[in-house]
This record gives structure tokens, C-alpha cells and sequence, in this order.
């Protein structure tokens, strides 16, 4: 939707809102417009007196490659059959860990054969922030119905269209920083609605610190590129407040949970396996209403990441741009945050949704819950002396907060296929 001329000033004066450090390779500003990356660059460069990014995170874009290309993907259409001794490896992992721990595990080192594991990847979670994922590729299965010959076109649509994030994009706890590239002014605080940030940008906030928010945007403007088509990179906020208020929300909530959920059954993921039913945020929300639930597995997870490293999520360009929107460069948490992985490129996205009710004796706390508390996380590990690997992890362990549990079974996951 085109800014009003009295935003663009304002955008033109005030600080730039990218993300925190944390995902997309550091030297990608110039490709993708994401101006949070211009500070990691003077941080690394010694400009900017901050602590750099850990080894792992230092992968330059160029360096990002998909994994599974060609011959080496054929047969994985479907998860193979489990590797009897990687099989036996991850099961003596699980003795003393809850009974929920569900995971599916796949080794992609070149150079030997492909090998799976799995525990319960059929067992139904809550996925969070994990589905942010399905919103990525509903953003570039649209994004590829507008340009269908040229990626460039895509890349370029991605990075200038700005737009206003309005009440979809409130209310999330996760803080975004802003930076000015000219004046190297920092801080940090939660999106607003008058918030305008490219749709790049908005991607970039949505995987990154996993801004609900952003989330909501992102999805929203997947909804308008379905409806208004080659009219969509013209189209106004003015345009698109009226679509929204004038469409039955019945309709709305049927067009939601097509566009993130087609390219899902695209890549042979069942509605069983993972579908997202609810948008991000109260504002979304208030919108379009919700329908059908979300619900994901370890099995549906991992096909997605083996449909990006095969180049099969919508095509090989829109794979690797969502691998990139995926890499860590700065701060890691839970399974990403292991010791073991310091040294190891990281593409990840983590989610958890926690609920809880009054118990005598129990005081509920962040990530605590006692009626739900789901942690989930996936992962691609690629470690620079070669072996590589992909995970999906989801647990929902009551009253425990799994993040110490998530990152040291990191460390013996990556024990086991390194040997």
C-alpha cells in the first residue's frame, strides 16, 4: 500500500527500524535493504565498538548454499525410513527427558549417505512462533504469482514497498531496535502502529526476534498480493483498510488460512502435520478472525526444511531467501544457543506458547505453564569441517521452563551425527 506523503516525511527524518542482530547474513544489506544489518557491518568492521557476532554467525551471503540440490535430494519426497544406527543413537538420548520430547532428525553431510531418526514426529503440538515459517511461505508462493518469470522482480518488491504496520501489528513484547545509518543512533523498543518498514524488513522482523506483530503484517500483505494481484505493488493503505472492512469476515477467514496454508500442502505436508489457524496478534486478530486451530509435528516440520534445502519451497530462489532469513548472526537461544554449535552456521526459528490456570501451591511463571507449555524449535546445523544436519524438536513439559533441557540435547544431538 503507497505512504501517505506526511509518513514518508516522517521516515525520511526519524530513526530506521531494523531488527536486532539476529538473522540474515551481515553483508545482505545491499541485496535486501535491511538496515539493521549496516550496523552488524561497522560492528564487525571495528566502527562500532559492540560484541561481534560469534563465529558461526560470520556466513556471508554468498556463502549460503541449499544442501539437497539434484541428485543429492531424490527420495526424500517423503521422510526416508530411519538409519538403524542413527536410530539407536537418539533413542538413548531420551531416557531421562519427559515423555512429550518429539523430534525428527536428518543428516545431510555430503560426502555420506543421508541418513534419519525419529521419535514420535506423527505427535500433534502447538507450534508458535514456529508457524511463522508457513506465513514465509505463503509470502513467496504470492510473491511468485505476481512475478513468475523473474525473482528479481520479487527481490525488488520485497525491498522498497513500505508499509504501515497499523493495528495489525500490535501488541507483541518482543522488542525491534532502531538504527539510523547516518547518524549511528541506537535503541530498542516494541513496534507501534505507525511504524513503516519495507516488507523485507517486516520478514525479517517476523523470523528474526519473532515479532508478532510483523508476523501479522507479513501475513496481512500475503492476503492483499492474493486478492489484488498485479494491482498490489500500486495499491494504497486507503485501498487496502477498505478491502478488510468491507470483505465478510467469514471470507477473511477463509483467504487467511489459504494463503499460509496452500504452500503447505504443496510440499505434501498434511493439515495434521502442521496448519495454522489464528493470526499473531489481538489487532490481526480483531480482523480476521481465527479458524480451524494450529497445530504442529516434528514430521511436518522437517519436511518443510528438507523442501528448502531441495529448493522445492516454491522454487530454488525463494528456498535459499527464506534459508537466509533464517541464518543466526548474533544472539542464540535455547536449542541454538549450545555450546557445541558456536563454531556452526545456524538456520533456526523457535516457538513456545504457554498457558496457564490457578493452583494451589503453584506459582505459574514465563514459560512455566501448567496447563500448556510448549517449547519447539527447528534447526539446520552446518558445521564448517563438514557435518551437516536438520531438527525438529517440540516438547510440552508442564510446569518447566525446557530451555536448559532444549540446549544440552542440542549439544547431544550434534554428538551423535558428528561420530
Amino acid at each position: 500500500m503507497k505512504i501517505p506523503a506526511f509518513a514518508l516525511l516522517l521516515l525520511a527524518v526519524l530513526l530506521f527500524l531494523p531488527l536486532p542482530s539476529t538473522s540474515y547474513p551481515i553483508d545482505g544489506y545491499d541485496f535486501s535493504g535491511i538496515r539493521r544489518l549496516v550496523r552488524l557491518q561497522l560492528i564487525l568492521e571495528g566502527e562500532i565498538k559492540d560484541t561481534k557476532p560469534i563465529p558461526g554467525a560470520q556466513k556471508s551471503i554468498d556463502d549460503i548454499k541449499l544442501n539437497l540440490l539434484g541428485e543429492r535430494g531424490e527420495g526424500l519426497d517423503s521422510l526416508p525410513a530411519p538409519d538403524p544406527g542413527l536410530q539407536k543413537a537418539l533413542n538413548g538420548l531420551f531416557p531421562n527427558l519427559h515423555e512429550s520430547y518429539s523430534v525428527t532428525l536428518l543428516d545431510i553431510t555430503e560426502g555420506k549417505p543421508v541418513r534419519y531418526a525419529q521419535r514420535q514426529p506423527n505427535r500433534g503440538f502447538q507450534p508458535g512462533s514456529v508457524g511463522k515459517l508457513a506465513v514465509a511461505a505463503g509470502l513467496f508462493c504470492e510473491l511468485e504469482n505476481l512475478y513468475p518469470d523473474s525473482f528479481e522482480l520479487r527481490r525488488e518488491l520485497l525491498k522498497t514497498r513500505l508499509v504501515r504496520g497499523g493495528p495489525w501489528a500490535v501488541y507483541d513484547e518482543h522488542t525491534v531496535p532502531f538504527f539510523d545509518p547516518e547518524t549511528k543512533k541506537f535503541f530498542k523498543r516494541q513496534v507501534q502502529e505507525n511504524d513503516v518498514f519495507s516488507l523485507y524488513e517486516w520478514a525479517d522482523h517476523m523470523l528474526s526476534v519473532s515479532n508478532n506483530g510483523a508476523a501479522a503484517v507479513v501475513w496481512r500483505e500475503v492476503i492483499l498480493m492474493r486478492v489484488f494481484g498485479e494491482k498490489y505493488p500500486e495499491l494504497t493503505e486507503a485501498e487496502a483498510e477498505e478491502y478488510f472492512r468491507k470483505t465478510p469476515k467469514s471470507e477473511l477467514s477463509e483467504l487467511a488460512i489459504s494463503v499460509v496454508n496452500d504452500p503447505l500442502r504443496d510440499l505434501g505436508i498434511s493439515e495434521e502435520e502442521w496448519r495454522l489457524g489464528k493470526m499473531f496478534t489481538r489487532g490481526a486478530s480483531n480482523i480476521i478472525p481465527p479458524k480451524g486451530g494450529s497445530t504442529g509435528s516434528p514430521a511436518g516440520l522437517m519436511k518443510y526444511l528438507i523442501a528448502v534445502e531441495r529448493g522445492k519451497l516454491i522454487d530454488e530462489a525463494s528456498s535459499l531467501e527464506v534459508k537466509r532469513l533464517m541464518y543466526m548472526t548474533d544472539r542464540r537461544i535455547r536449542y541454538a544457543a549450545s555450546p557445541a554449535l558456536t563454531d556452526a552456521a545456524v538456520y533456526f526459528k523457535s516457538g513456545s506458547l504457554y498457558k496457564c490456570k490457578p493452583e494451589e501451591g503453584y506459582e505459574c511463571g514465563k514459560y512455566k505453564g501448567n496447563v500448556d507449555n510448549f517449547m519447539n524449535s527447528v534447526a539446520i546445523i552446518e558445521h564448517p569441517d563438514g557435518p551437516a544436519y536438520m531438527v525438529a524438536l517440540m516438547s510440552n513439559v508442564l510446569k518447566k521452563n525446557s530451555n536448559i533441557d532444549h540446549n544440552a540435547l542440542a549439544s547431544r544431538i550434534d554428538k551423535i551425527v558428528r561420530n
